[in-house]
C-alpha cells in the first residue's frame, strides 16, 4: 500500500497516469490521433456556438426587459414659475413610517438641457440646482366652492 492510500483511504491518480491511460484507450480502440484531434476541434467549435447562443439569448432578454421597464418611466417636464416638491433621500437613513419624504413647495427658476433644474425656496429666496428626477409637480388643493342653502320653512302653493 502507498502512503497516500494509508492516509486518505483511496488510490492516488497522478496526471501522468491519466494521460497515459488516455493514450492507451486511443490505442486500444484503434483510433488515430488525427481523427481524435479533428473530433476534439469539432467539440470545441460546438461549445463555442453554444456559448454564443447563450450570450445572444441573454442580450435579447436584457433588451426586452429594458424596453418593458423604460415604458414605465414617466417623462417629467417643468416650466419656469411652476411649483414643485423636492424629494429628500436622506430620510432613508432615519426612517419614519408616516413622515413624508417630499419637501416644498419650491418654485422652478431655470431648466437646464441635461436634466438639472434650478429651484427657489419662496420662504427665504434660497436658489439651488437639483436633479430633475428628484422633483415632482406640486398640486395645490383649491377650496371647493361653498354653496349657501338657506333652511327656511317650505311654502306650499295651492
Amino acid at each position: 500500500m502507498s502512503p497516500y492510500r494509508l492516509v486518505y483511504g483511496k488510490a492516488c491518480h497522478l496526471p501522468v497516469e491519466l494521460e497515459h491511460r488516455a493514450y492507451w484507450a486511443i490505442k486500444q480502440l484503434n483510433f488515430s490521433l488525427d481523427k481524435a484531434g479533428i473530433q476534439r476541434k469539432l467539440q470545441l467549435n460546438e461549445l463555442e456556438e453554444i456559448r454564443n447562443d447563450a450570450y445572444n439569448c441573454g442580450k435579447r432578454y436584457k433588451d426586452q426587459m429594458k424596453k418593458i421597464h423604460d415604458k414605465n418611466i414617466l417623462r417629467k417636464s417643468f416650466f419656469s414659475g411652476q411649483k414643485v416638491l423636492l424629494y429628500n433621500s436622506r430620510l432613508h437613513l432615519f426612517p419614519g413610517k408616516l413622515r413624508s419624504r417630499w419637501f416644498g413647495p419650491f418654485l422652478v427658476r431655470t431648466i437646464f438641457p441635461h436634466g438639472a433644474v434650478e429651484i427657489e425656496n419662496p420662504k427665504n429666496s434660497d436658489v439651488f440646482k437639483v436633479n430633475g428626477q428628484r422633483l415632482k409637480p406640486f398640486l395645490e388643493l383649491r377650496a371647493p366652492e361653498v354653496e349657501d342653502i338657506l333652511l327656511e320653512d317650505p311654502v306650499y302653493q295651492d
